[in-house]
């Protein structure tokens, strides 16, 4: 496992890597659009599910 991988991250992390605000990252995380994890009552995200969720974005509007 390389460190990308197993980087986890917060969500107010990843509002600010998105700049998208806290109940977006949550509706994304609901739909299913954004993987998520939960540790104990804190939820996490892998950086490598928010570089997907990127790229299938970029993939949707061209």
């Amino acid at each position: 496992m390389t460190t990308a991988t197993a980087e986890l991250l917060t969500v107010p992390e990843v509002m600010a890597r998105l700049k998208l605000g806290r109940s977006t990252i949550y509706d994304l995380i609901r739909s299913r659009r954004l993987t998520s994890i939960t540790i104990g009552r804190s939820r996490r995200i892998p950086a490598d599910a928010v570089r997907e969720f990127i790229v299938d974005q970029i993939e949707e509007t061209a």
